[in-house]
């Protein structure tokens, strides 16, 4: 039974000419397979790509440090190059702040009689794990400043074995 699904069905190539009617029609079973396909395709390519990015950066990587140097730059984009073809380089800049050290710099800020806020931003987050482990008081104090959005749903399709 297993084996006439697997060669009874539409092949991914075929599927993208279908109507989503006559793929919502076909059989439980075939888009289990199906959707294992397109996954697995998906993590083929993904690892093709990640394989080629790394050959790329293997070739150009010495050029950009060059390039960038030669630029007097740390990060950012830089551009060269390859026969016919540009190359552009991005290093991009990640800037992490010490949360403490600037609520300490802030507060020095406020006692010398200026406005903190000319200077810095001041982010509230609520970690949901604490949020719900607070009691009931707390949480109703806070829950009008609370949002909940969802996220895409997905759908994962498993084969069980015959006879189960």
């Amino acid at each position: 039974m297993m084996d006439a699904l697997r060669t009874n069905r539409p092949t991914l190539d075929a599927l993208r000419h279908l109507p989503v009617s006559d793929v919502i029609a076909l059989p439980a079973e075939h888009l289990a397979l199906l959707q294992t396909d397109a996954r697995e395709t998906l993590d083929a390519a993904k690892r093709m790509q990640d394989w080629i990015e790394a050959a790329i950066a293997l070739r150009y990587e010495q050029r950009a440090l060059g390039a960038r140097a030669a630029a007097g730059k740390d990060t950012g984009t830089v551009r060269f190059q390859d026969g016919a073809v540009e190359i552009a380089v991005d290093l991009p800049k990640r800037v992490e702040w010490d949360q403490a050290r600037l609520a300490a710099l802030s507060e020095q800020i406020r006692a010398g009689g200026e406005d903190p806020g000319q200077y810095v931003e001041t982010t509230f987050k609520v970690s949901e794990r604490a949020y719900t482990a607070w009691p009931d008081r707390i949480r109703l104090a806070f829950e009008p400043a609370r949002t909940v959005r969802t996220g895409r749903q997905t759908f994962k399709l498993t084969l069980k074995p015959e006879g189960v």
